[in-house]
């Protein structure tokens, strides 16, 4: 059964498909390297990783097989730099002046400085890996989709975070140096996260309050700006028995082309439909949908744009819901730790950009756009299995601030919680529903 493999089973087995006994890694989630690294690190010529949203200590592992990219303004790029000082012998480039969040899109920012990077250190590699592989092949194996091309040695491309690019706008010269195996799917990179939080019954439990308080009635068109994956536009439609034509928009065409294969796979492509979009300037017209529904997506532009957006389309008498993470309120960590290093673990985690809202402001930007009958609720979305890749991204996020001695005491608190069945943390959002009025 695929269903209980690890990421690092799932590359082993795609390796042995296409006869790869060493292979160069290219990735950005530390989720869908470090437990391969851990258990397969002879495997593993080299690994790159392009601008991390977090960078973990057991990467010592590799040595100097180990390439970090990273901008290095604000706080991925000090992140990244307090990071390395436990990874002596990795090689760091920094992009000058590039500020990386996890919907960064480097490859296409910064295409020269990310290719001669990569190409400069992946020459100095002295090992024998494969000469010849599959080429222009292309298949699923262990629930992760391949494409390979290209002449050389063989370059394994994992998905790079939230970027909407991806490696695109370098194959063509990877390829001209290197076998290039692109892979892709809903248990790697970014895709995974987003697919394991949708699923999850804490996660679904907030969803829910939000969509009650909407109260869709049927025929109603509901439209959800930044729908990444499309995973809560296939719970919205089951929860509502497909009463409800879903338009999903995101400005990733990554994650679209992925929602289009997930949403054909679960048999609801007659009732949601996906169109590539800008939340700060929707292709619209005013009055077009009767329920706007925007999740964890106002952190990452700007959110007074975005949420004027939102009103704008909304038709009189239609609702408007927004959730956003809670970066001004603790985590509940239930790990066995002590005091000092419980509070540092339950410290907000995440990211959000200069213009974004991850805090109670998202209730002042409600009343600023004078919706009606605004409900205003924060909520705790608990998760309780910590092998899941929600549960490491959450757990990436913590370690990500701790020294190597803390990380150990950490590793130690959750193997006993788990054993314990006591293990859980629970993440904050603030949540907001509001009502266009009828006399506008």
């Amino acid at each position: 059964m695929t269903a209980d493999l690890s990421v690092a089973d799932r590359l082993v087995e795609l390796l042995d498909h296409l006869k790869i006994e060493r292979a160069h890694f290219a990735a950005s989630m530390l989720a869908d390297v470090t437990g391969f690294v851990q258990a397969h690190s002879e495997r593993i010529a080299s690994l790159t990783l392009v601008c991390p949203p977090r960078v973990d200590p057991s990467l010592h592992a590799l040595g100097n097989r180990l390439l970090i990219i990273a901008g290095d303004q604000g706080r991925p790029g000090t992140m990244v730099r307090d990071a390395i000082k436990n990874l002596p012998e990795a090689t760091a480039v920094w992009l000058s002046g590039y500020f990386s969040p996890p919907w960064a899109d480097a490859v296409a920012d910064c295409t020269a400085d990310v290719e001669s990077a990569l190409l400069s250190f992946l020459s100095k590699d002295s090992s024998q890996t494969n000469k010849r592989v599959l080429s222009d092949a292309q298949g699923t194996v262990a629930g992760i989709t391949y494409h390979s091309q290209g002449k050389g040695p063989p370059l394994v491309l994992l998905p790079l975070s939230l970027a909407s690019s991806q490696w695109d706008p370098l194959l063509s010269r990877l390829r001209s140096h290197y076998q290039t195996i692109v892979l892709g799917g809903p248990e790697l990179g970014f895709l995974a996260m987003l697919e394991s939080r949708g699923r999850a019954a804490g996660y679904q439990s907030v969803i829910r309050r939000m969509i009650d308080v909407v109260q869709p009635r049927a025929g109603e068109v509901v439209l959800e700006v930044g729908c990444g994956s499309g995973v809560l536009d296939r719970w919205v439609a089951r929860y509502t028995s497909q009463a409800n034509p879903i338009i999903g928009v995101d400005v990733n065409r990554y994650l679209l082309r992925e929602a289009k294969v997930l949403t054909v796979q679960e048999g609801l492509a007659d009732i949601i439909t996906f169109q590539e979009a800008d939340a700060e300037a929707l292709p619209f017209p005013d009055e077009h949908v009767d329920i706007a529904l925007s999740f964890t997506v106002l952190e990452e532009g700007n959110a007074d744009r975005m949420l004027a957006e939102l009103f704008r389309v909304t038709k009189p008498g239609g609702r408007a819901a927004v959730m956003v993470r809670a970066l001004d309120i603790p985590w509940i960590v239930n790990i066995p730790l002590r005091p000092e290093l419980k509070t540092k673990v339950q410290t907000p985690h995440g990211f959000v950009g200069t213009q974004g809202c991850a805090d109670a402001t998202l209730y002042r930007r409600f009343k600023q756009i004078e919706l009606t009958r605004v409900q205003m609720f924060p909520q705790l979305a608990a998760f309780e299995q910590s092998e899941t890749p929600q549960a490491q991204f959450a757990h990436g996020a913590i370690l990500s601030a701790l020294t190597p001695e803390e990380a150990q005491e950490w590793h130690k608190g959750v193997a006993q919680a788990v054993a314990n069945g006591t293990y859980f943390i629970a993440q904050p959002f603030h949540c907001a529903v509001g009502t266009k009025s009828e006399t506008e």
